[in-house]
């Protein structure tokens, strides 16, 4: 059994508040002898008014956030699954991105969200993440001690073919970091997460912001563990703070070996439109 620790959080517009919610919570994943810490998505900045917001986008070399949880995992000797911070990218355009950091406090791997959230809700919301965020064009899988990583970010949970490519490339644990709103998490949050899970017989892990950010937006919460056969092992509810949950890597090949799916993929043939 490999114990893993999700962080739920309320991030608002100070990083430096921010930063040191992520630290407190790398200690005592540690102090709790969990293997991985997860984030969610925006860890370090949740702000939609963007002007006020630019001012602590910066590059990542120079990011305070991912500096101090980068100390923070080396001191507890616990990888962490940054979910994404807002960062410049070296073109001045704002990249929505995850890093694995492992116990040394080493950047391992990076992910940028390649699906971004432009959308207008029945509520009124509307959402244009394109108008700040260039998406990532790239998928990934890094080995950790949980198992094989596949990195996501939020909007990203509702393209299965994400998740198909990165099980196909050998994950057995897939993140889904978010901030979904408080509509459409109500609807789909729990669907998407167990479904992502079954198709892929892999453990899914979505640390989630939650609560009335400082920033005026709501946010669902809800962080997920759910195990290869769809069965939810952890549900946080909406209250911030850390829980842990325990994963049993041989579960996945239990799982692929009872329902062969990854086994029975075929490439799927040129669609053939009748009339």
């Amino acid at each position: 059994m490999v114990k893993i620790g999700v962080l739920q959080m309320t991030s608002g517009i100070d990083p430096a508040v921010n930063a040191a919610t992520l630290v407190e919570a790398i200690r005592d994943a540690g102090k709790a002898d969990a293997s991985v810490l997860f984030t969610p998505e925006m860890s370090g900045l949740i702000d939609r008014d963007r002007s006020r917001g630019a001012s602590s986008i910066v590059a990542e070399d120079s990011d305070p956030v991912l500096a101090a949880v980068r100390a923070a995992a080396a001191e507890a000797g616990v990888w962490v699954h940054l979910g994404s911070l807002a960062v410049r990218r070296s073109d001045g355009k704002f990249a929505n991105r995850g890093f694995v950091i492992d116990a040394a406090g080493t950047i391992r791997a990076r992910y940028d969200k390649i699906h971004l959230f432009d959308v207008d809700l029945p509520t009124g919301e509307s959402w244009r993440e394109s108008a700040a965020y260039a998406g990532g064009d790239a998928a990934i899988v890094i080995d950790t001690p949980a198992g094989r990583l596949g990195p996501s970010i939020c909007y990203d949970v509702r393209f299965a073919d994400l998740y198909r490519a990165l099980s196909d490339a050998g994950a057995t644990i897939l993140s889904v970091p978010a901030a979904f709103t408080r509509p459409t998490g109500a609807a789909h949050w729990h669907i998407l997460l167990r479904a992502r899970a079954i198709e892929a017989g892999a453990f899914v892990v979505a640390a989630a912001q939650t609560g009335v950010h400082a920033d005026g937006r709501e946010t669902y919460g809800h962080s997920l563990v759910v195990d290869p056969w769809g069965d939810v092992i952890l549900d946080m509810g909406e209250t911030a703070g850390l829980a842990f949950a325990e994963i049993d890597p041989a579960r996945v090949e239990q799982v692929r070996s009872r329902i062969p799916v990854i086994a029975h993929r075929r490439a799927i043939p040129a669609v053939t439109s009748l009339s």
